[in-house]
């Protein structure tokens, strides 16, 4: 008979500290999730970007087409190169960080992604709030928020609704829809990849053949997880690329 046995969600999303618990500085596996993905954006754009070879090879490999990407697909179609240019480190950065908070959800031993606990898609989104506000201050001073809650042409009866809504969008809803997209995109995600595995593991206990087909799927969900890995990376830093371009520009 198949027995199922699913673990409870707190086994697959709190993990308990390991050193100086009970402390703000405790640490466990999420923590140490967001330091390895910050130790290895570091090392991509330190070691590679160290390098100048005229054919680059390893971590320049890396680097230099990571910074392409950022470029050539998220700042020339969103801010355009003249303008954006200089958020190319911050974007870059962000680009990797979340790749990498991501991606260890499909490695071994690891197999958890951090950006499925709530906190740092927050803390990310926040920052990305802080950005755009601030460059939409420094871009047009004191102006900015009316620029952003009234756009123009917008008939004086409904002017009240359409301000409170754009003012909305403008301190909460993009930043929490930010975080919640990507969080709600790798819960999504693990969850599928534990049921697979369970089902994988139940039906080869009892019926080696019978594990077969889940397991096929539970290889093809992997590979899926990369992709939606790498793409909630892209959206996440395209979408602040758009919204640093809209706050730095009044609308006409």
């Amino acid at each position: 008979m198949l027995a199922l046995e699913f673990p409870p969600i707190s086994h697959l999303f709190e993990w308990p500290e390991f050193a100086f618990e009970g402390t703000p500085m405790a640490i466990n596996k999420t923590v140490v999730i967001y330091l390895a993905a910050f130790v290895l954006t570091l090392i991509v754009f330190g070691v590679g970007g160290s390098k100048k070879k005229l054919v680059p090879t390893g971590l320049q490999t890396v680097a230099e087409v990571g910074i392409d990407f950022v470029e050539n697909s998220i700042i020339e179609p969103t801010l355009g190169i003249a303008h954006g240019k200089k958020f190319l480190p911050f974007l870059t950065a962000m680009f990797f960080f979340v790749f990498f908070t991501n991606i260890f959800e499909v490695v071994p031993l690891v197999q958890f992604p951090a950006n499925s606990r709530m906190a740092l898609p927050i803390f990310l989104a926040i920052v990305v709030w802080l950005v755009y506000n601030y460059q939409g201050f420094r871009n047009q001073g004191i102006a900015y928020m009316k620029n952003a809650i009234i756009p123009p042409g917008v008939p004086v009866a409904i002017l009240p609704l359409v301000a409170l809504i754009e003012l909305l969008q403008v301190l909460i809803i993009r930043p929490a829809s930010l975080a919640i997209r990507l969080w709600a995109n790798m819960v999504a995600g693990h969850l599928l990849l534990v049921t697979f595995s369970v089902l994988s593991a139940a039906l080869w206990d009892s019926t080696k053949v019978g594990a077969v087909l889940p397991f096929a799927v539970l290889i093809l969900m992997t590979g899926f997880e990369i992709l939606v890995s790498f793409l909630q990376a892209f959206i996440f830093t395209i979408l602040t690329a758009v919204y640093i371009n809209m706050a730095s520009h009044a609308e006409h």
